[in-house]
């Protein structure tokens, strides 16, 4: 029996980071998050969203990989990466069903006024992050999200709020 693969999608702020550490509690899961590994791979390499786009594919390999051994034990994974495009969402359910693993997709709907209340209060507690927590990288950001649909096969719970 293969673990449960877990992801998140929900526009910058939505709280993606936050639900995924209460959701790895509650289904006694391993937590990978994406921030965490660009940091631990390419310490001081992402000074961009074009930076981010690059490293993130960089260590797509590897992820996949990782994941499915994990997966493959019967363990539960929560992947802390963004699924906020279809072909995101593709990767995953692909990283999941190679190895005939169940998947939940969590999706955080979450107006863009909470977004950017909640992406000024990280700002506050983490300095270090100024440079891409703000207003103009959220609306950069936010033209490309996709919202998710049942036509993808995906297994899809929506948490509103905000």
């Amino acid at each position: 029996m293969t673990g449960k693969l877990y992801f998140f999608c929900g526009k910058m702020g939505a709280g993606k980071s936050t639900k995924s550490k209460q959701v790895s509690i509650e289904r006694n899961a391993v937590l990978l998050s994406e921030d965490e590994w660009l940091a631990a791979l390419y310490p001081n390499k992402v000074a961009s969203f074009q930076d981010y786009i690059h490293y993130s594919g960089l260590m797509k390999p590897l992820v996949r990989s990782h994941v499915q051994r994990i997966l493959l034990t019967g363990t539960n994974v929560v992947l802390d990466f963004p699924a906020n495009t279809q072909s995101q969402r593709t990767w995953f359910l692909s990283l999941a069903s190679e190895v005939n693993a169940n998947h939940e997709l969590i999706y955080l709907q979450v107006s863009n006024e909470q977004c950017l209340r909640q992406i000024a209060k990280r700002r506050a507690e983490q300095p270090e992050r100024a440079a891409f927590d703000n207003e103009e990288m959220f609306n950069h950001i936010t033209q490309f999200f996709e919202a998710p649909d049942s036509s993808e096969g995906i297994m899809i719970t929506v948490v509103s709020n905000g």
